[in-house]
């Protein structure tokens, strides 16, 4: 039941992909940087607001990264993405929720067309 609130509070589609993103530094808005970090994460899913991925690394819950997100389909853009909730996955790993922070509407459409892709 608890799977069922969430999917309905979720304001976009999640789309699944596969993406290997690395994370070399987190940082919070009050200049609090942490460098170094070489985590990689395992990006399972996407939508216009965010991500979801996997990774063995202890990620804080409100700090951020910066990214590039690739799609099959050639289209990428750069973000800046906010880890918002995470759990505990199998093994090693945990499961993290990010959003994305201050996507252009321009750039979000890439992610509409990543879904036309997928139904092509």
């Amino acid at each position: 039941m608890e799977a069922e609130n969430i999917k309905e509070r979720r304001r976009y589609k999640r789309l699944p992909i596969n993406l290997t993103l690395e994370i070399d530094e987190i940082f919070k808005q009050d200049n609090v940087i942490v460098s170094n970090i070489g985590a990689s994460i395992t990006v399972f899913d996407i939508s216009k607001s965010g991500i979801g991925f996997v990774s063995e690394a202890n990620l804080p819950i409100g700090y951020y990264f910066r990214g590039t997100i690739e799609f099959s389909n050639g289209d990428f853009f750069r973000v800046v993405i906010q880890i918002v909730r995470t759990g505990k996955s199998e093994g090693n790993l945990k499961v993290y929720g990010a959003e994305f922070v201050g996507l252009a509407p321009f750039l979000a459409e890439k992610v509409d067309h990543y879904e036309r892709s997928l139904k092509s």
